[in-house]
């Protein structure tokens, strides 16, 4: 199955796997939930109290560089490879990953991206997550058992990765079409920003895609039509190349995810995102119809 998968998965197939006990070293099944503290939600505490049967909790604050002073940046290919490695996956598995959203789906489309970042397209986002597995009234367990550790080998795609110095050269060239997830009142500098010392706004010449725009109020991925018509729409090219920022990386990749949808691969993630841009720019790189940057 390993390279032959979709990017998504309907929860329909996957309650099948799991039925007909798939769940193994052939298929493994991550919660990713992640969110926002103004939530007040505890991720790893409602995976311990309900998860799809099988499935393993996978921390994006843990898999990550702890050097950095920015949240969940990506970690070195060889802590990733032990990180999922013990979690039971190979390189021959195909992963399936999902998160807890109201959404539908929030962070899930990271833990995706990052998947194939490290070399991994075997990878899927179940669509619509456990919201829609909900709804359709498929089985949630309470118990985890430990998966045996695998051996996984990871080989990053570093042009995939874009540094506070790439975008900052790329305000002066103008070469590659930038694109921000974040919802319109935080791009706009109108709603705060979620971490402390960081207010809102967005980097000059960023075009806005927010993420809930690309499912449907059910939280289900839009189809490819409507997902080439919102980047039509937005003004972006998907012939050109173009790169993907948000607050701190997690959601920009659901525009990675719908560009993958309709045939764009290669779409690069500014993984500091707004959080690094804000700490680091001059004030006049930090477009805002509110407070802004001050000296």
């Amino acid at each position: 199955m390993a390279g032959q998968v979709k990017a998504l998965v309907a929860a329909k197939w996957l309650a099948e796997a799991v039925k007909n006990n798939q769940v193994g070293p052939s298929l493994r099944i991550l919660d990713a939930s992640w969110y926002l503290p103004k939530l007040n939600r505890n991720a790893q505490e409602e995976f311990r109290q309900r998860h799809i049967p099988g499935a393993s909790f996978f921390d994006i604050d843990d898999c990550c560089d702890k050097s950095s002073p920015f949240d969940h940046m990506l970690p070195a290919a060889s802590e990733f490879a032990d990180y999922v490695g013990d979690l039971g996956i190979g390189n021959q598995t195909h992963v399936v990953v999902y998160d807890g959203s109201d959404f539908g789906s929030f962070s899930a489309p990271r833990v995706w991206w990052m998947f194939r970042l490290f070399g991994h397209n075997s990878v899927s986002v179940l669509n619509g997550g456990l919201k829609t597995w909900l709804r359709e009234g498929h089985p949630t367990a309470d118990r985890y058992t430990k998966p045996e550790r695998s051996e996984f080998k990871a080989q990053i795609n570093s042009s995939w990765v874009k540094t506070y110095e790439d975008v900052l050269e790329n305000l002066a060239s103008k070469k590659v079409q930038l694109v921000d997830g974040r919802v319109e009142g935080r791009f706009r500098g109108l709603e705060p920003e979620p971490r402390e010392d960081t207010e809102p706004g967005h980097i000059p010449g960023t075009i806005n895609m927010p993420f809930p725009s690309f499912m449907d109020s059910s939280g289900l991925e839009l189809p490819v039509e409507e997902l080439t018509k919102l980047f039509e729409q937005a003004g972006v090219d998907l012939q050109k190349p173009f790169w993907v920022s948000c607050g701190s990386g997690v959601t920009a990749c659901h525009i990675t995810l719908a560009a993958y949808l309709c045939g764009h691969q290669d779409v690069c993630l500014y993984d500091g995102s707004w959080s690094e841009w804000f700490a680091k720019a001059a004030p006049e790189h930090v477009i805002s119809e509110g407070k802004g940057k001050q000296v």
